[in-house]
């Protein structure tokens, strides 16, 4: 088994050094495929894939705090089989700690599969007293985050929009995306999202090329006898 996981904050450069890593060594990127083989194993259909990540997740309101409430995070079909043998496709409403439940499933499940690269969903948790398994978070430099930001092709912003307005916009897309992270991993798991004991390696991409991080992600997996052959 060999699996890396990366925590990164958002900007930092993290999903770019995921994806150069799989480019260029024999881990491939956790993705659909992992999900819908833990779909298969707990009984729903391909169709049914949930990914309650910390990039899909929601930071809960005052009162669903207060009151400890449980949001759906998506509606299934699942197969249930009756004493009589029937066998009849149901549906039914997958809460947050369910969706965590599956995605937790699908972790263990990359990691079974070996060779694996997991970008956020709680992964240097999950797998945290696993062998076998380096752990990495990825930081930068705010102005370099921003700057990223701005550049990623999903990024709106409006064309009679000025510089300061444009720099609000991509401050407004870190500030919720890390918050969001944060809120998981301290809710779902009650640990310090930045805690520096959860990691092998903290890169700082202000200070290196996404190469270069990569780089010594890679060579890190090697000293700890963990990567694959080079492609």
């Amino acid at each position: 088994m060999s699996v890396i996981t990366i925590s990164r904050q958002f900007g930092s450069g993290g999903d770019e050094i995921a994806e150069y890593i799989c480019n260029n060594t024999g881990f491939q990127l956790f993705d659909k495929s992992v999900l819908a083989r833990a779909a298969f194993e707990a009984g729903l259909s391909d169709q049914e894939i949930i990914d309650f990540s910390e990039d899909r997740y929601e930071i809960q309101g005052f009162f669903d705090r207060l009151f400890g409430r449980s949001r759906t995070v998506k509606q299934v079909r699942t197969l249930m089989e009756y004493k009589e043998g029937v066998q009849v496709v149901e549906k039914m409403k997958l809460g947050e700690e369910q969706a965590l439940a599956f995605v937790k499933k699908a972790v263990l499940t990359a990691y079974n599969m070996g060779n694996q690269v997991i970008v956020g969903r709680g992964g240097q948790v999950i797998l945290r007293s696993h062998p076998d398994v380096l752990h990495v978070r990825i930081e930068a430099a705010l102005e370099d985050r921003l700057e990223r930001v701005r550049s990623y092709p999903d990024f709106e912003e409006d064309s009679t929009s000025d510089s300061a307005e444009i720099q609000r916009l991509a401050q407004d897309k870190i500030d919720k995306s890390d918050a969001a992270s944060a809120d998981y991993l301290k809710r779902f798991y009650n640990v310090d999202w930045s805690d520096p004991m959860l990691y092998h390696l903290i890169l700082n991409t202000s200070k290196m090329t996404i190469e270069q991080a990569a780089g010594l992600i890679m060579e890190t997996a090697r000293q700890l006898a963990i990567v694959p052959e080079p492609v």
